[in-house]
């Protein structure tokens, strides 16, 4: 495995290349300026939003593009343009907004890079906080708005990615059954109580496909580092899928390299082992 010439190396965020404070360690980004100084791509691919990226991601010369939303969008960093696009049709988000309004369920909805959410349930999190998910990134990163399924209606040509939320795993687990009867989506989770829901094609793999052909590169030279649900297509493209130390032993069963965990900077030390081939 150490002896192929990794050309571009797609990374997840969250759980993944951020530390547990949410930030790029020093180590991490001294391994993208190494591995950027042998002509290697760095590229962010994650579920967030492009509007929910962290500030330092636009501080680290060298990013040149980022995959937002589990794949619907490529931006191209040094000019902001987005160079590919992955959407929901119509006719899908109508039946998923059919199905949940007969269901009581937190539905976030992106759009045109943007994350909304439900005002009720924003002034929840704010008031009472959240069990099961990080209060500060959701009241950070979210835009509340009154009637979020009407809103998602209202904007049905340009909606990225459909996030739906469950307090309890068992309900999550009876919904997906319904969600799998809709067709022209794909359903993946980011999280053990989420399930993100995407155009018929959408993911990151698929993404990254585009821009590996528009790169002049192939599977062969990708490296991709995750550690959700959401990461397993593109970890099962790459030539060597990474797997961090703090996933579940599902998802290592899934890579090539189990790496140690975001809090112990188990991107960086994978790029230093394959793409730097240095030995730590």
């Amino acid at each position: 495995m150490n002896n192929k010439e990794i050309k571009i190396v797609a990374l997840d965020l969250d759980g993944t290349t951020l530390d547990p404070n949410s930030k790029f360690t020093k180590r991490t980004i001294e391994a993208f300026y190494n591995a950027m100084e042998k002509g290697v791509h760095i590229v962010v691919s994650t579920g967030r939003t492009f509007k929910s990226l962290p500030e330092q991601l636009f501080h680290i010369p060298g990013l040149d593009y980022v995959v937002t939303s589990n794949g619907a969008h490529i931006t191209k960093l040094a000019n902001m343009e987005r160079i590919y696009e992955n959407i929901i049709t119509p006719e899908a988000v109508r039946k998923v907004v059919e199905l949940l309004e007969q269901h009581d369920i937190s539905a976030e909805i992106f759009i045109d890079g943007v994350a909304f959410i439900d005002k009720s349930d924003y002034d929840h999190i704010k008031k009472h906080g959240s069990g099961y998910r990080d209060d500060h990134y959701v009241l950070s990163t979210r835009r509340p708005v009154e009637g979020i399924l009407d809103y998602l209606l209202e904007n049905k040509h340009q909606v990225e990615n459909i996030s739906l939320n469950f307090p309890l795993i068992k309900d999550k687990e009876e919904f997906g059954k319904k969600l799998k009867q809709i067709p022209g989506i794909t359903v993946t989770s980011s999280f053990a109580h989420n399930y993100e829901i995407g155009g018929e094609t959408t993911s990151k793999a698929e993404a990254l496909r585009f821009l590996m052909k528009k790169l002049g590169l192939n599977s062969s030279q990708l490296m991709a580092c995750g550690d959700s649900p959401n990461d397993e297509e593109m970890i099962k493209l790459a030539e060597i899928g990474v797997v961090m130390g703090n996933a579940s032993e599902e998802m290592k069963a899934r890579a090539d390299y189990v790496t140690d965990s975001n809090a112990e900077d188990g991107v960086a030390k994978a790029i230093e082992k394959f793409v730097l081939k240095e030995s730590k």
